[in-house]
């Protein structure tokens, strides 16, 4: 086994070999972080394939105008006009590129989730696995790739430190550089921030990733972009995010040193100093403060990760989740109902969210249950909605939640209209884009089966047949146990079978002369052929 310092010193290593690689997802693209790009509202970057915006002369996508959804939005926001995210992101851009067939990306020089090769035409298929089901080497990489992602800064992406007034209308850009793996904390945060009313005033009901339909799409989204982004800065193309099952977990069973990092021994807030997240520092964890000077997070670091692991208000969240409440929520046929927001009753969304009761799903804001139960229970950085990414368990939890709305979109198979297309809180209607993506992705795109989109759950997968013994296996077994009575009902029927033919055979000598057309017609009909035969075991 390695040191605690022969580890670090490997991963030191490891971020300066690849620190010159550069990842290609976020917020705000660099290259359409400037004035001119502001101030003619264009982000259509060239791609460098062909040199073209949009990688146009390769037909991989043309600069259009966004168009935006006009459908009507729930009550939940009585404003307009005074947030940046709203008709998300006409205020910074309101022309992008749009890729055609199956390219993707802010110049479409990538290919969509689920496809690879030169021209994007290879079908791919990744599994996302346990990471108690890793092997130490496979798990140990893991944590590596978090910590080179947290010592890599982005070359591509950087974060808006400003609303665009405070920009003024673009003519004097305010961005930042940020590493990656804050990248994705940044948007979190940006995603569920307060809106900014002016002076002391802002309104807290507000939120383009949670408490309303987009919840699970969002967060679909996120965790591909971030495992893509895992994928080009190790340059590991098979690199998925492992998930914490954490159904009837009697404790945090992967707060250990070997896995997420274990307790502080004289300080249970913070995490033990053999693991290397415990020098890890947070941002955009004090909403509180951004709000009273009306100013964004701008990713200073805010000190070291906060938890302890069920150390929380127990009138609030007793347990974490059990087995019994998870298939509960998925006998939910509704995906959303009523209010469409944390209020909604008899919603999968709302249930599995955490806002509803996992026994009754009638909404219960008193309560954490699910989704909402992992965050309460790790009490600290990831108690906190805005900064909650800041955790690394934040990844492997949301891949799990992210595994039971698989399984409810398999098991209920809905239309794309069961998504809501109006109505709904701000920016979660099924065509709204998500806040703050670019590459631009609706809504309604995510609410497809995750093999669709390339990847696929370990528990989920159907078992492949390997060959005619292995489906015959499961038969045998059968036969085995009941073989005494398939040999006595054999018997009988041997029996029963001789009785009926001699039977059968003393009728026909006595209807020799029966006249023809009183004889029944046993093999004579057309149909005689076209019976079928079926037997059920």
């Amino acid at each position: 086994m390695l040191s605690c310092c022969s580890v670090r010193m490997f991963l030191f290593a490891m971020g300066l070999l690849l620190v010159i690689l550069q990842p290609s997802t976020g917020q705000f693209p660099r290259v359409c972080a400037n004035t001119q790009s502001l101030l003619r509202k264009e982000c259509c970057p060239p791609w460098d394939g062909d040199g073209t915006p949009c990688g146009e002369r390769s037909n991989r996508g043309t600069c259009q105008r966004i168009l935006l959804s006009q459908a009507p939005l729930g009550p939940q926001f009585p404003f307009s006009g005074v947030d940046d995210r709203e008709d998300w992101p006409s205020v910074f851009y309101n022309r992008t590129c749009r890729c055609r067939g199956n390219f993707m990306g802010f110049n479409c020089g990538e290919c969509k989730f689920g496809f690879s090769g030169q021209n994007c035409t290879e079908r791919r298929l990744r599994t996302r696995r346990n990471i108690f089901q890793l092997t130490i080497s496979e798990k140990d990489k893991f944590l590596a790739y978090l910590n080179l992602a947290k010592n890599i800064p982005s070359k591509d992406y950087v974060i808006a430190t400003g609303t665009y007034a405070q920009m003024n209308n673009g003519s004097n850009p305010m961005f930042r550089n940020i590493n990656v793996y804050d990248l994705f904390v940044w948007m979190h945060y940006y995603a569920s921030r307060d809106t900014l009313l002016g002076g002391s005033n802002v309104w807290r009901d507000i939120d383009f990733a949670h408490e309303a339909p987009g919840f699970l799409p969002w967060h679909r989204a996120f965790l591909l972009l971030w495992e893509r982004e895992i994928q080009k800065i190790t340059g590991d193309e098979n690199f998925t995010i492992p998930y914490w099952d954490w159904r009837d977990a009697e404790d945090c069973v992967i707060c250990t040193d070997e896995y997420m990092g274990g307790q502080h021994p004289t300080n249970p807030n913070l995490l033990s100093p053999a693991s290397f997240f415990s020098s890890w520092q947070v941002i955009c964890t004090q909403s509180e403060e951004y709000n009273s000077q009306q100013a964004l997070c701008n990713a200073t670091s805010e000190g070291p990760i906060l938890r302890n692991p069920g150390n929380n208000d127990k009138s609030r969240t007793p347990r974490l989740p059990s087995s019994s409440e998870v298939e509960f929520c998925l006998t939910l046929t509704q995906y959303e109902s009523g209010s469409m927001d944390k209020m909604a009753n008899y919603s999968f969304r709302n249930t599995l969210e955490g806002f509803a009761d996992p026994h009754t799903a009638i909404s219960n804001i008193s309560q954490s249950g699910l989704h909402n139960a992992l965050h309460i229970y790790m009490n600290g950085s990831m108690s906190q909605v805005q900064g909650s990414a800041n955790d690394p368990i934040f990844i492997l939890h949301h891949a799990f939640v992210d595994s039971i709305f698989e399984r409810w979109l398999r098991r209920h198979r809905p239309m794309l209209e069961v998504y809501p297309a109006a109505n709904a809180p701000i920016g979660h209607n099924r065509e709204n884009y998500m806040v703050p993506f670019i590459p631009l992705y609706r809504n309604g795109e995510f609410f497809i089966s995750s093999r669709e989109l390339g990847y696929d759950y370990e528990y989920l997968q159907e078992p492949a047949l390997g060959s005619f013994q292995d489906f015959l296996i499961p038969y045998l077994k059968q036969a085995h146990q009941i073989w005494p009575w398939l040999v006595g009902a054999a018997v009988i029927g041997g029996i029963i079978t001789a009785v009926l033919s001699g039977l059968i055979l003393a009728c026909r000598k006595k209807r020799k002369g029966t006249s023809p057309e009183i004889q029944p017609l046993l093999t004579e009909s057309e149909d005689y052929n076209n019976v079928s035969y079926q037997s059920h075991f």
